[in-house]
């Protein structure tokens, strides 16, 4: 049987430019993070609401979805439910573990090669890819390879989300390592502040921004208790509007 949030559904996309109109090339955007439940789904939305206020041809993607399919439909719901769930999560898993384990539990193999043609499918016609990731940067996926790798087959540009609290600094260390060490990017941290903030919170970025120049690292502010309602996210993404440009400048 299909994984829940799958559906028979029209797949609307932009037309393809026409002769008179050059094609430009496709900017892609890869929204990992230190962890997992650190802020990437709302942010991909952010980002994707921003867009489409700019009047941009951008599509949200979340290749690898395990353990339930609240990400898949908060990202269906902020695209005006106009890309099919099986576009924007073509690899879904029911259990709430790393997509490889699940895979081979099910007797699944999945390449590398397979993930990157499904996401240049499905953004085919768009100005804008913006990716989700699933958890961390070395989460892995399927047969020999990871989130890190997804992100080098792609050669695309990535933010790494992490949350201004205690541990940030080392979290977010490692990741933007793992990321260099391997030539990703370029890279640009998102630290999305939390509605309590705890001591560390006052000198996180201070310290971040001096530890990991040159990269650039841009504070998200706290938007409200609605921030996971995908009715809000339009209104949210335009409250931060800066905020949102800076991290996509």
């Amino acid at each position: 049987m299909p994984p829940p949030h799958r559906g028979a559904q029209e797949r609307a996309r932009p037309k393809s430019p026409g002769r008179s109109q050059a094609a430009k090339p496709t900017r892609v955007i890869f929204v990992t993070g230190t962890d997992t439940g650190i802020g990437k789904t709302l942010l991909t939305g952010l980002l994707t609401a921003h867009l489409r206020n700019a009047g941009k041809r951008v599509i949200a993607l979340k290749p690898f979805c395990s353990g339930g399919t609240g990400d898949i439909d908060f990202l269906h719901a902020v695209q005006g439910g106009s890309v099919a769930r099986e576009d924007i999560n073509p690899f879904y898993f029911p259990e709430p573990v790393a997509p490889l384990i699940s895979a081979r539990l099910h007797r699944r193999r999945i390449h590398l090669d397979d993930v990157v043609k499904s996401i240049h499918t499905a953004g085919k016609y768009y100005e804008y890819i913006v990716i989700e990731g699933s958890g961390g940067v070395l989460v892995p996926l399927g047969a020999n390879f990871d989130v890190r790798d997804v992100i080098l087959a792609l050669h695309c540009e990535v933010i790494l989300v992490s949350q201004n609290r205690l541990g940030t600094i080392n979290h977010t260390r490692l990741s933007l390592e793992a990321l260099n060490s391997r030539g990703c990017g370029p890279v640009r941290i998102a630290l999305m502040e939390l509605p309590k903030a705890d001591f560390s919170a006052q000198s996180n970025l201070k310290l971040l921004r001096d530890l990991c120049d040159p990269t650039i690292i841009i504070s998200v502010p706290y938007i409200g208790t609605r921030a996971s309602d995908p009715a809000f996210c339009d209104k949210h993404a335009k409250k931060i509007k800066k905020t949102l440009a800076s991290i996509l400048a």
